[in-house]
C-alpha cells in the first residue's frame, strides 16, 4: 500500500481538479447537470483513482487504476476542448487546462511504465 499524497502525479491531478471546478463555475446554468457535472466527475476521477490504486494491495491493481485515471484524463481533455468551442471558457483558460491535462497524462504514463 502506498500513500497517494506522496505522489507528484496525484498533486498535479488534484490541482487540475481545483482548476476545472473553478473554470466550470462560470458555465451557463443550463449546463449544471450537463457538461459542467460531467467534466467535474471526470476530473475528480483522475486523482480519485490514483488514490484508490495506492490503497490496493499490488502493483497490478495500482496499474489498473492508473490506467483508469488515464482514461479520465483523456475524457477531461475532450470536455475541455468542447467547453472552449462552445464558448464557455476563453482561450487562455483552455490552454492552461490543456497544458495541465497533458502534464498529468505524461506523468501517469511514466508511472505506469515504471510499475511494469
Amino acid at each position: 500500500m502506498k500513500d497517494f499524497r506522496e505522489l507528484q502525479v496525484w498533486h498535479k491531478a488534484h490541482k487540475l481538479t481545483l482548476e476545472v471546478y473553478k473554470a466550470s463555475a462560470a458555465f451557463p446554468k443550463a449546463e449544471m447537470y450537463g457538461l459542467s457535472a460531467q467534466i467535474r466527475r471526470a476530473v475528480a476521477s483522475i486523482a480519485t483513482n490514483i488514490a484508490e490504486g495506492c490503497g490496493r494491495g499490488s502493483n497490478k491493481e495500482l496499474k489498473q487504476f492508473l490506467q483508469i485515471s488515464m482514461g479520465s484524463a483523456s475524457e477531461v481533455e475532450y470536455q475541455n476542448l468542447l467547453s472552449y468551442e462552445l464558448g464557455y471558457i476563453d482561450r487562455k483558460v483552455y490552454d492552461d487546462l490543456d497544458a495541465s491535462v497533458q502534464e498529468v497524462k505524461k506523468m501517469l504514463s511514466s508511472y505506469i511504465v515504471k510499475i511494469n
